[in-house]
């Protein structure tokens, strides 16, 4: 497994601009594709982008598509998303997963390590 560690949550208004990090350790990064899903309370955890290993594809939920964007840099052994024009709905806990398989997954399910969350939320 990879150890995970994610950062750069925090209180934003709506409409603003945050980006998260996520820095991997314990294996080689760029065997593993990576993934951003979020969780609010009650609710499942529900996928929001992945990036294969290499860098070269990357997906988007829907509800993301055009304000939210996954990268990676694999030197830093780290994965980004950049989050623009947050909405009170985006208000979540956001993990960072990591994923041997190069089957672009978006079960939580299908991901082998997890970080331990950062909380972002968007006021109104």
């Amino acid at each position: 497994q990879v150890q995970l560690v994610e950062s750069g949550g925090g209180l934003v208004q709506a409409g603003g601009s945050l980006r998260l990090s996520c820095l991997a350790s314990g294996r080689t990064f760029s065997n593993y594709a990576m993934a951003w899903f979020r969780q609010t309370p009650g609710l499942e955890r529900d996928f929001v982008a992945r990036i294969s290993g290499s860098g070269g594809r990357t997906y988007h939920a829907d509800s993301v598509t055009g304000r939210f964007t996954i990268s990676r840099d694999n030197v830093k052994n780290t994965v980004y998303l950049q989050m623009m024009s947050l909405k009170p709905e985006d208000t979540a806990v956001y993990y960072c997963a990591a994923d041997r398989s190069p089957v672009p997954n978006i079960s939580p399910s299908d991901y082998d390590s997890w970080g331990q969350g950062t909380q972002v939320t968007v006021s109104s």
